[in-house]
């Protein structure tokens, strides 16, 4: 089996910056097809648009000094409410987004997308926007520095359900879908202008400095990731994060 990814409804001409870069990836993506062992593609861009539009035209009008860079959606984050590492509840309650979610051409039986009515939590969202609102207080006042972007936007899953990372695709489908992804973070970062350009955890950190390269005056750099498969992570994330930020000369 090899799941092809469906077009959608692109808006042309008057979209914000951001909006015309998802355009875009979208329709380079559209045309991808990815083989066993992946059974399922998700892309919350094409399905879940409304709460990422809503999210970036609230909190997506650059410039920005950081931007945080994650690798693609996890199953009860982005999946669900459209949002980077978009744990349901902070989305609604903390980022104050709430917006129609759709659903995949194809879903997983077991990755159903409820949108945000989804009762499961996303760990690795929990951690990072509950970092946010403990060290910023407000969304006001986290966004007048950092934005949170994805360098993919697509979730692959395998017959079981368990989520596939970009990485770990065979070399023929990672790389035009890695091409268009440096696109359109070229293009993210012309708009934010950001100093640094900050991987959530390594994956995210390789991609930036080989889609970027060198660029005199902008910081390339890494935090760990949130995820609970770190030992590291679960013995208190925010600690971490805020000594990597300090280190980098962020904090």
């Amino acid at each position: 089996m090899r799941e092809r990814l469906h077009p959608m409804d692109l808006s042309e001409s008057d979209r914000p910056a951001l909006g015309r870069i998802a355009d875009d990836l979208v329709c380079e993506l559209e045309g991808l097809c990815f083989g066993p062992p992946v059974t399922h593609v998700y892309h919350p861009l094409s399905y879940a648009r409304a709460p990422w539009d809503a999210y970036c035209e609230r909190y997506g009008v650059g410039p920005r000094e950081v931007l945080l860079l994650g690798m693609n959606p996890g199953p009860f984050g982005m999946c669900q409410s459209g949002v980077p590492f978009g744990e349901v509840n902070l989305v609604r309650d903390w980022l104050g987004i709430q917006a129609r979610v759709g659903k995949p051409p194809v879903e997983h039986p077991k990755r159903p997308v409820t949108g945000f009515a989804c009762h499961r939590s996303e760990v690795s969202g929990a951690r990072l926007w509950g970092w946010a609102r403990d060290r910023f207080g407000t969304p006001d006042r986290f966004f007048r520095r950092f934005f949170v972007a994805n360098y993919c936007p697509l979730v692959f899953m395998v017959e079981s359900g368990a989520n596939l990372t970009p990485d770990k695709l065979p070399s023929r489908e990672r790389e035009p879908l890695f091409a268009a992804c440096d696109r359109a973070l070229r293009r993210t970062v012309e708009h934010f202008d950001p100093r640094f350009v900050i991987g959530i955890g390594k994956f995210a950190a390789a991609r930036s400095s080989a889609a970027l390269g060198e660029c005199p005056g902008r910081v390339v750099g890494c935090v760990p990731h949130p995820s609970p498969a770190s030992p590291l992570a679960n013995g208190g994330w925010a600690a971490l994060m805020d000594r990597a930020l300090a280190t980098l000369g962020v904090l």
